[in-house]
């Protein structure tokens, strides 16, 4: 009995006053409900991509500054987990939203950048995917100069094109026209945006990405044309992406769409989304 209470006292010491209150009554958190908890705590714990140009790079980006707001919502504080992708994004619900990694960080209250697809969701019945806050596509960028128009990819065979070979505007590239671009295509960029500066800089006369990755880099500037990627298997209308929280989170799910719709009503989002250079669509 002596080192049960031994124990006790001193995970409670080390833990703090909420654990403290916790091992007191175990009813108490469990009884909470997730935005109960997230009030008490005083934080918003939210999963942001690491190195996800203009999205999050170094603590900043779209996706931290509306991670801010939502916690601001909220009336608690931001606590940011920002993480590297897994392969896949099934890897990254499991480890960000609803258990947390092997290594031990883990899981946030809300993952931001989530697609919201019915098939990502119906493979994660674990998470919801909600409160979608922009329409993400593919597209390339080109010079001008040298190329006025952009009807078909076959336009492009013989030039020096940047992708990132690892992300869909690579790998619709390397597939298209029967693969005839391989030859100039440069994929050793690791995002659009790095496939954007090469562009810029004069080493290529277009560059593949996503529009956010493209329109951050070469902000508005007049020599370049930014156009939806003219390939067959190219999402057409592009797709949303939004937040994901565990399944049970119900009352964090409503107070998060609820934010997210005074975000939009109030032109907060679109504010995030043009101090990155980027026009927000949804």
């Amino acid at each position: 009995m002596r080192r049960r209470r031994f124990c006790s006292g001193l995970l409670a010491t080390l833990a703090g006053p909420v654990l403290a209150a916790a091992l007191a009554d175990p009813a108490l958190a469990a009884d909470e409900t997730p935005l109960e908890r997230i009030r008490r705590r005083g934080s918003l714990v939210v999963g942001v991509y690491q190195d996800m140009p203009p999205f999050h790079v170094g603590g900043a980006g779209i996706d931290v500054e509306l991670a801010r707001a939502l916690a601001a919502a909220l009336g608690v504080q931001l606590s940011l987990l920002p993480f590297h992708a897994g392969e896949n994004m099934d890897d990254d619900l499991r480890s960000v939203v609803w258990r947390g990694h092997y290594l031990g960080w883990g899981p946030a209250d809300v993952l931001l950048h989530v697609p919201v697809e019915p098939a990502l969701m119906a493979a994660n019945p674990r998470v919801q995917v909600l409160a979608p806050y922009y329409r993400e596509r593919v597209a390339i960028a080109r010079r001008r100069d040298a190329l006025p128009a952009l009807d078909d990819l076959s336009m492009l065979r013989g030039r020096p094109v940047a992708v990132a070979g690892q992300s869909l505007p690579g790998w619709l590239l390397i597939g298209a026209d029967g693969g005839a671009l391989r030859e100039t295509l440069q994929t050793r960029w690791p995002d659009g945006s790095a496939a954007a500066v090469a562009l810029r800089d004069g080493l290529v006369v277009a560059a593949a990405g996503l529009q956010s990755e493209l329109e951050s880099t070469l902000r508005d500037d007049p020599r370049f044309a930014i156009t939806p990627l003219p390939a067959p298997r190219a999402p057409r209308d592009g797709w949303a992406i939004g937040c994901a929280v565990r399944k049970e989170a119900s009352d964090l799910g409503q107070a998060l769409q609820q934010a997210m719709r005074v975000l939009q009503g109030d032109g907060s989002l679109g504010r995030f989304f043009a101090a990155a250079g980027v026009t927000w669509r949804l």
